[in-house]
C-alpha cells in the first residue's frame, strides 16, 4: 500500500487523484482548506476500497506543511508520492490582464500556485521513501503565454521552474504532468477533460514512469497516452 499525499484535494484534480489511488487500495493524504470537502473526498476514497487520512492545511502556511507531513509519516508510514496540486485562480480565466489585476490577485496566485509548491515539497522531504516522486500538476499557459491569463499563468511558470530547480538538487524524481485543459471549478466552467477521466495519468506519472526520464520533465497527455495505448 503506497502513502501518497494531495494537496488541494478538495476538488477538481486533487479530488479524481485521490479517487483514483482509493481505487488501487492505497493510502491517501488529503489536505485542502475545506473540512467539509475533504470529508467527502475521504469518503470516496474509503467507498473504493482505500484508506484515507484528512487534515485541514492550507498551503500558504509552511507550518501547516510541516504538520500535513508529519501525520502522514506518523500515520502512514514514509510518503511514496506527493501530488503539490494546490491551486487557486481569481477571476474568469481569460478575463485577467496582467496591467488590470488587483495586488492582493497577484499575491494569492504567488502564494499559493508557486510558494505552496515550494512549501509542499520542502516540508515533505524529511518524510519521503527512498523511491518517492514529486509531481506538480500545471498547464501549457505557463510555458506558453496568452493574452488574459495574467499572474495566474506567470505563477504557474514559476511552479514549473520549482520543479525544475528541485529536480536538479534532489535526489527524487520531480516533474510536472500536464494533463492539458480540464474542467473543474478552478477553470470557471471552461470546457474541458473531466479530471476523472485524467487521473490515472496522475498515478501513471507516478508509478509506471522511468523516474531519470521524468526527472525535471513535463510530461503531457500525449506522453501518457502513448505509453499506455
Amino acid at each position: 500500500m503506497d502513502t501518497v499525499v494531495i494537496t488541494g484535494a478538495s476538488r477538481g484534480i486533487g479530488a479524481a487523484i485521490a479517487r483514483e489511488y482509493g481505487e488501487h487500495g492505497d493510502r491517501v493524504v488529503c489536505c485542502a482548506r475545506s473540512k467539509d470537502a475533504l470529508d467527502a473526498v475521504a469518503s470516496d476514497v474509503r467507498e473504493a476500497g482505500g484508506e484515507a487520512i484528512v487534515q485541514r492545511a492550507d498551503v500558504h502556511d509552511e507550518y501547516d506543511m510541516e504538520r500535513l507531513m508529519e501525520t502522514a509519516a506518523r500515520e502512514g508510514g514514509e510518503v511514496d508520492t506527493l501530488f503539490a496540486n494546490a491551486g487557486v485562480y481569481h477571476g474568469a480565466p481569460g478575463e485577467t490582464p496582467l496591467a488590470e489585476e488587483s495586488y492582493s490577485a497577484f499575491d494569492e496566485h504567488t502564494q499559493v500556485n508557486g510558494r505552496g509548491v515550494f512549501a509542499a515539497i520542502r516540508e515533505a522531504l524529511p518524510h519521503l521513501a527512498d523511491d518517492a516522486r514529486l509531481l506538480v500538476p500545471s498547464g501549457s499557459i505557463a510555458r506558453d503565454a496568452s493574452a488574459g491569463f495574467g499572474s495566474y499563468a506567470a505563477s504557474k511558470a514559476f511552479a514549473e521552474a520549482l520543479v525544475r530547480q528541485f529536480a536538479a538538487e534532489l535526489e527524487y524524481p520531480t516533474a510536472v504532468v500536464d494533463p492539458g485543459q480540464v474542467s473543474s471549478e478552478l477553470t470557471n466552467g471552461m470546457q474541458g477533460r473531466d479530471p476523472d477521466d485524467v487521473a490515472p495519468m496522475f498515478r501513471w506519472a507516478a508509478t509506471e514512469t522511468d523516474p531519470e526520464e521524468i526527472d525535471g520533465a513535463v510530461l503531457s497527455l500525449r506522453d501518457w497516452k502513448s505509453a499506455t495505448r
